[in-house]
């Protein structure tokens, strides 16, 4: 008898270990109608790729199979004709003409003029969202049955219980504040085991994480951001997955991976991208090595692997409705392989918006990667928009450092001189603070005055504004850079918070004076094209003064920063190129009308926005 079992035991396993499988096939669904015809599906089953695989559906044939060294992979083209129909079709994997497994997969149809999708632009002003730390609409996802990490509010690097219901719940308050647009924090699946809340360890490309909702509620946030009348970015990441990621227990190929499994870490070099002089040694480790321990480095040189990500990219923007994407580090992935993804991305959505980031203050290190560059290497990208922590920099130091000669408010001035070597810096997203850095206010030594001039700063110069949440209520981070602690939860945000942020209540006299001044500049600027698009002339700082102009065709803004202690009248003659013609104005800010503009008296510590007339 004991004989007997051991025999069926050893059959079943038999069966088990060679039993025919789809575990996994990717993209999820694809659609009709796509500028490229061909999609390829990276299915995952075991011993797959040993398999005959063959699909009857009209005007869909199989293009090409790719096998891998892993046999648990295979790499389907599929070719769709501009005739084919949206549906369901079966593919079906054949071995030894007995085993069959079939696979239904589905094409669907695109939403109306989803190619002429119009990406952000200067008209913009974008909200950046930690997800997790902004409002929890939705407590029974906070733990989640096989999420490694579970909810831990109490401490910093744990996981807090925002989600999109939190945030689709806030929407109201964000547009009422003036923001046109949403950023956030990536929101596909962490699951790792710890410090999984910011996003940056993806381990499942075409999932959100389930403590922030479904796909579909991502997708209903779109829909309602849309409805708003506001745009969705999303934060994606093209150099890294998370250690944990599915992959990692079941490689695709042997050189899916960088530095696997012997892992080496980044040089964080990124200046050898653009160095005529750079060692090839010196690129490779810069490009190749991983950004931290917990984040294996991909190998964008593999075609399949490209092809997978750029796919993903466009898999969402259709999916969800995206507006536009920020690429997390941006010169770390193999360059040539960014310039086909953007090429792609424009392919297939002309007026799309993308924004890189590349943490550097030299702005000829910056403008390298936008599009319509010439670069002595000949690199070619097709990258709309950079972040643009030049500026970020520049504006820091002239607000808090004291006016000299070179410095103070000239360090602006000459940050923006710095244009010249960008093809168009309107496209550039200009902020006080991000997710990875410092609150504004924090930086600025907590003086709101200074702050209060850096909003005006930043809604009226050239570029697309974003703010990090909270800015607009003195969020802050004394004595600390714990990343854990600049992310800290918008107050209102949970069930029992004292302080209430979206409605006010419990916030200090100073906190409501910030954020009514935001509320005040931002939906001034909704509606003011002159500041959105229009062209940008400046003066050199003089005085402890910078003035500069925003003009076209129907209207003139005067924008003024006196960084003094003291008001100052400010004799006007010196910008007659552009103030000539005009009569009066009105300051925005204080609602002061000015009948006379050949002296203006400006306040102490404070900016002036001067619609003239």
């Amino acid at each position: 008898m004991k004989k007997l079992i051991l025999i069926v035991i050893s059959i079943a396993l038999t069966f088990s270990v060679f039993a025919l499988n789809v575990d996994r096939v990717e993209p999820t669904f694809w659609w009709v109608g796509m500028k490229n015809p061909t999609v390829q599906l990276m299915v995952h089953g075991q011993e797959i790729a040993t398999t005959e695989i063959s699909l009857n559906y009209p005007g869909v044939k199989i293009k090409s199979i790719s096998r891998q060294s892993n046999p648990n992979y295979v790499f389907i083209d599929l070719l769709i004709s501009p005739e084919a129909k949206s549906g369901t079709f079966p593919i079906e994997f054949r071995k030894n003409k007995k085993e069959v497994v079939s696979y239904t997969y589905e094409l669907k149809n695109r939403e109306p003029h989803s190619a002429e999708r119009k990406g952000f632009d200067g008209s913009d002003v974008i909200y950046l969202i930690t997800p997790d730390r902004f409002a929890n609409g939705n407590p029974g996802n906070d733990a989640v049955a096989g999420m490694k990490e579970q909810p831990n509010r109490s401490h910093m690097n744990g996981r807090h219980g925002g989600d999109i219901q939190g945030i689709r719940n806030s929407l109201d308050y964000l547009s009422g504040m003036g923001f046109t647009s949403v950023w956030l924090n990536p929101v596909l699946e962490n699951n790792m085991t710890q410090v999984s809340y910011h996003g940056y360890s993806t381990t499942d490309f075409y999932k959100v994480d389930s403590r922030y909702g479904t796909n579909e509620e991502y997708r209903e946030l779109a829909q309602a951001i849309h409805q708003k009348g506001m745009k969705l970015m999303m934060d994606m990441i093209f150099n890294h997955i998370g250690s944990e990621h599915w992959w990692m227990n079941d490689m695709p190929s042997a050189d899916w991976l960088n530095y696997y499994p012997e892992y080496k870490i980044t040089s964080h070099r990124r200046t050898v991208n653009q160095d005529p002089h750079a060692s090839e040694s010196d690129k490779k480790i810069m490009a190749d090595g991983w950004f931290v321990p917990s984040m294996p480095d991909m190998n964008q040189r593999n075609p399949f692997l490209l092809t997978y990500l750029i796919q993903n990219s466009i898999w969402w923007t259709e999916y969800v409705g995206l507006d536009g994407i920020r690429m997390d580090t941006y010169p770390y992935p193999d360059k040539f392989a960014m310039a086909e993804w953007t090429r792609r991305m424009l392919e297939e959505y002309p007026d799309f918006y993308m924004v890189g980031e590349e943490w550097a203050m030299n702005p000829a290190i910056v403008s390298y990667w936008q599009k319509g560059k010439v670069n002595a290497d000949g690199y070619v990208s097709e990258l709309p928009g950079l972040m643009d922590f030049p500026l970020n920099n520049a504006v820091v130091q002239g607000l808090k450092n004291p006016e000299t000669w070179g410095g103070g408010l000239m360090t602006i001035y000459e940050a923006m001189a710095n244009d010249f070597l960008y093809p168009n810096s309107n496209d550039l997203v200009v902020f006080p603070d991000n997710h990875d850095m410092s609150r504004f206010y924090t930086q600025l030594g907590e003086n709101i005055d200074l702050l209060k001039m850096g909003v005006a700063y930043y809604a009226t110069t050239r570029g697309i504004p974003q703010i990090f949440y909270g800015t607009e209520i003195l969020m802050a981070n004394p004595g600390t850079e714990e990343h854990g602690v600049i992310r800290s939860d918008f107050p209102g945000g949970w069930a029992g918070d004292q302080v209430n942020a979206f409605t006010g209540a419990g916030l200090s006299a100073k906190q409501k004076d910030a954020q009514d001044y935001f509320r005040k500049v931002l939906n001034w600027r909704k509606t003011n094209p002159v500041v959105q698009s229009g062209a940008l002339k400046h003066f050199v700082p003089e005085n402890g003064i910078y003035v500069y102009f925003r003009y076209n065709q129907s209207g003139k803004v005067m924008v003024v920063l006196n960084k003094n202690q003291e008001a100052k009248a400010l004799d006007t003659a010196r910008f007659s190129e552009v103030m000539a013609g005009c009569t009066s104005g009105k300051d925005i800010i204080s609602g002061r009308s000015i009948t006379d503009l050949s002296s203006v008296k400006v306040p102490a510590m404070s900016a002036m926005i001067i619609e003239l007339k």
